[in-house]
Formats: structure tokens, sequence, C-alpha cells
């Protein structure tokens, strides 16, 4: 999984009623776009992660 900042990533629900979250990328720690991310969800929370299969990356233009 490569993103760069701006992109957003779609966290899909684990779980029954568990929503989809979406969130920014505000800084790439990884080496040439690779994980983990700073990120941003909507709510304005800030995490780092490193995506797992259940996250989709969307390059807005």
């Amino acid at each position: 999984m490569e993103a760069t900042v701006g992109d957003q990533l779609l966290v899909h629900g684990r779980t029954v009623g568990q929503h989809d979250r979406i969130a920014e990328v505000v800084e790439v720690l990884g080496d040439h776009g690779t994980p983990p991310y700073r990120i941003r969800y909507e709510d304005g929370h800030e995490s780092v992660m490193s995506p797992g299969p259940d996250t989709v990356v969307t390059h807005p233009r």
C-alpha cells in the first residue's frame, strides 16, 4: 500500500454495526509512501496506523 499526504483512507467496519470511517493522511512515516501513516478522522481525532486489508486508499484530485 502506498499513500501520500492528502490521500484518504476508507477503513471498513470489521463487525456488524460498525460503520466505515474516512481518514485523511496528514503525514507519511514510512519510506516511499509506505505505512505507517499519521491520519486525521472526520471528527478531528488523529492516530498513527498501519492499514490492514480492510482499508482502501483513494487519491482525491
